[in-house]
């Protein structure tokens, strides 16, 4: 499964003060994030996904994904446990003219998909025991 989500930046959401993106998902596997700054953005706008009040994406703590006609593309093996999972972005500007649309599109699939076997499951294929 692939969730898209959009949104526009309003001018005035700087960093201090960004606009919320709720990121409704499923329980799984998130495999693949993908972010679209189209161009225009100018590496002026600026992007941080956090779940349950713990920035996932950049690493870094306190910094920003950016670009510029750029797809921020990078694979994933966060698990999302239960039933509905919220991510949230966090979407700011620095732009005050001819603000363009982030586009953000997690992959998540169910575990059993993303690693049919157990380690130990493997470990006894890899040696022929049961």
């Amino acid at each position: 499964m692939f969730y898209v989500f959009s949104k526009l930046p309003e001018s005035g959401k700087d960093k201090d003060d960004p606009l919320s993106l709720d990121m409704k998902l499923t329980a799984g596997v998130i495999h693949q994030v993908d972010i679209l700054f189209q161009d225009g953005c100018n590496h002026e706008t600026f992007v941080q996904i956090f779940h349950g009040g713990q920035q996932l994406w950049p690493s870094n703590q306190g910094e920003y994904l950016r670009g510029n006609a750029t797809v921020v593309s990078f694979r994933e093996f966060l698990e999302l446990s239960g039933g509905d999972n919220l991510l949230r972005a966090e979407i700011s500007t620095d732009l005050t003219a001819d603000i363009v649309e982030v586009i953000i599109q997690i992959g998540l699939l169910p575990r059993k998909i993303i690693q049919p076997l157990s380690f130990d499951e493997l470990l006894a294929a890899a040696t022929g025991l049961k």
